[in-house]
């Protein structure tokens, strides 16, 4: 399989129009436990001239192994990022797509910490959804790109971030909860996370909604 290299040709298109682009991806829609976490990097016309960092690709195609080591490149290489995060009980509350939102806005809160003004920038986000705006980000010029994670050199480095800011999580909350294996499956429904939930229950870190509606593959 050919593994396609992000590139800056979208951001460098962008960033004719506008001072800043602002890339977000979101990892860990799928787990039934653990939050969703959405990483955000700020990419300006200065750091859209630099060398994709090596390795740089969307997170699902970077070995484990490698991911840290990718990360901190990513980091190093753009003006700014974020990770912002949305916990399981946020997610039994508000629903998913909600909480991708306020997950979102979060990240990009922590990018304005560090000096970025949001609403002189054009968000990149990944998928086909603006789950954004909904959420909050009213302010935002916020553009949905369908595979930007794989295409758009910001969206791996939001994408890598944010992977492995949620894997060390789930590795820290392994440690109290071992019977869950999350320091292998990152609170993905795995054989054995499905074994460990049959036999002991939902823990606090459970998406409850999530494992209800999987009821049936799993008790």
């Amino acid at each position: 399989m050919t593994v396609v290299a992000p590139r800056l040709t979208v951001e460098r298109r962008l960033l004719r129009e506008h001072a800043l682009v602002i890339a977000c991806d979101e990892v860990g829609r799928g787990a039934l436990a653990g939050p969703v976490a959405v990483g955000a990097v700020a990419m300006d016309f200065a750091g859209a001239r630099r060398r994709v960092p090596e390795g740089l690709r969307d997170s699902k195609l970077v070995a484990e192994r490698h991911r840290p080591a990718v990360a901190a490149r990513a980091a190093a290489w753009v003006p700014a990022s974020a990770v912002g995060w949305s916990s399981a009980a946020e997610i039994d509350e508000v629903g998913i797509i909600r909480a991708l939102g306020l997950a979102a806005l979060r990240a990009i809160a922590g990018l304005r910490e560090r000096g970025i003004v949001p609403e002189e920038a054009i968000v990149i986000l990944d998928g086909n959804h603006d789950y954004i705006t909904p959420a909050g980000g009213a302010g935002l010029r916020v553009r949905p790109i369908v595979k930007a994670d794989r295409d758009c050199a910001s969206a791996s480095a939001a994408s890598v971030l944010a992977k492995v800011a949620r894997d060390d999580l789930m590795v820290r909350l392994h440690d109290d909860l071992p019977v869950y294996e999350w320091a292998r499956n990152k609170g993905y429904a795995s054989a054995a996370h499905r074994s460990a939930i049959r036999s002991h229950g939902l823990s606090v870190h459970h998406r409850a909604s999530w494992a209800i509606a999987d009821a049936p593959t799993l008790f």
